[in-house]
């Protein structure tokens, strides 16, 4: 038994270490830093979603992201009706070996089953999200994503809103005290974002700004990126009209809105076109993004 603990803690110690770097995708997220002209950039990580590899709450999906040349993966607790997958240890500590064995990283965690189990509405979803900051802790990421979409849908659902605002009231103090942030990510607008932040009233709930999803719903993003700053924790990136610098998403005009707010971090791609294949495909989404997104030097 000692000596399985002793391999876990230098797990975590190896873990933490290699991801130094890879916290300053939340301190720099949640933080500004000083701004810098676009023709010299640096400090940005490219991810991809496991589930847009195929590879949801897997393991292999950091060899597949290795394979492809990304940084890090972002990681889905898995789907199921009771206990979700990556609340079990064995499979938490295969995540943790693999990180050290591929050199990539985690770059934060997500829970897409709350679009078909509500964070509003079911309590399991209310029991899933308080312990899955303590999976945050364990794997040595402090982002993780809450969807509302499908039947967690917040748009025009004052009642479910006022739900989720009083759930994450009493969620928010572990989150604050574990250094965890939870991340919103929806249809709603900065504004309906804002008034969520406000009412809950603490600093752990941030957004989770995808620029496909917001673009869709007919928002102005690049204003919005700048109208919520700092409450922007983590991006996706994505297009759902094309290969990346090929459909209605402008990058070059959303580095310039980070680098108003200060933005340093993670930019995780979710996948929708995949003309090329899936790995043909994140690998060229990923080179062009390089282009505009370089890494920390």
């Amino acid at each position: 038994m000692e000596i399985k603990q002793s391999g876990i803690t230098r797990r975590r110690m190896l873990v933490n270490g290699a991801s130094a770097l890879a916290g300053l995708s939340v301190a720099a997220s949640c933080r500004p830093f000083a701004r810098e002209r676009i023709e010299k950039p640096r400090g940005f990580k490219i991810g991809v979603c496991d589930w847009t590899i195929g590879k949801r709450a897997n393991p292999i999906s950091l060899e597949v992201a290795k394979r492809i040349g990304l940084d890090g993966v972002q990681v889905d607790f898995g789907r199921a009706e009771d206990k979700l997958p990556l609340f079990d240890a064995d499979l938490q500590r295969k995540f943790l070996d693999e990180v050290i064995r591929q050199d990539v990283q985690i770059a934060s965690l997500a829970m897409g089953v709350l679009n078909n189990i509500p964070y509003k509405s079911d309590p399991r979803a209310e029991q899933w999200v308080a312990d899955g900051i303590d999976v945050c802790r364990t794997l040595g990421v402090n982002v993780v994503l809450l969807a509302f979409f499908g039947n967690g849908d917040l748009k025009d659902d004052r009642k479910g809103t006022d739900a989720v605002v009083e759930r994450l009231k009493r969620v928010a103090p572990k989150a604050e005290k574990a250094g965890v942030f939870l991340a919103i990510e929806s249809w709603l607008s900065a504004d309906e974002h804002m008034d969520i932040i406000e009412r809950v009233g603490s600093k752990n709930i941030k957004v989770y700004y995808d620029v496909a999803n917001s673009h869709k719903a007919g928002y102005d993003i690049y204003s919005e990126i700048r109208q919520l700053g700092k409450h922007i924790c983590e991006f996706h990136a994505k297009d759902y009209d094309d290969l990346y610098g090929k459909g209605s998403i402008d990058f070059v005009r959303v580095r310039e809105a980070m680098d108003d707010i200060g933005y340093r971090g993670w930019f995780v791609m979710e996948g929708t076109k995949m003309p090329l294949g899936v790995e043909e495909s994140c690998r060229y989404d990923a080179e062009y993004l390089r282009g505009i997104f370089p890494p920390i030097v």
